[in-house]
């Protein structure tokens, strides 16, 4: 067990039904890791928010493109993402687009995607 408060200082961005959410948020219990679980969908997300991910990280970590709401955006939609700010409107109007999951510390570091070596190694650094 790494962190067993009862205070999370993670938040779990992402969609509650997606599969790799799900493997994520087993793992993080598993290890009795406290964290907040943040829905785009139920919980919305605000512009500020994702600008400041979208600083941290880049828009092209953030911006899942081989998801199939990416793909299903008309093309037209698609194209305009050139920059930070086109990326963060799409992300805005499209949340599901946000590469999940996105695992933020209370430090704002912040770690994009899931696998089982680099959340351990995350945690252990910012927890």
């Amino acid at each position: 067990m790494i962190n067993n408060e009862t205070t999370p200082c993670l938040t779990l961005y992402g969609i509650k039904n997606c599969d790799t959410m799900r493997k994520a948020r087993r793992f993080l219990e598993e290890q009795g890791v406290a964290f907040r679980f943040h829905d785009y969908r139920a919980d919305g997300i605000d512009s500020r928010r994702i600008s400041a991910f979208v600083d941290t990280l880049g828009y092209e970590t953030l911006l899942n493109k081989r998801g199939t709401t990416w793909r299903n955006l008309p093309e037209e939609l698609r194209d305009t993402v050139q920059d930070n700010a086109s990326a963060v409107r799409v992300m805005l109007e499209h949340p599901a687009v946000i590469k999940r999951p996105l695992l933020c510390a209370a430090n704002g570091h912040l770690l994009a995607g899931f696998s089982p070596s680099t959340y351990l190694t995350f945690i252990q650094e910012n927890v």
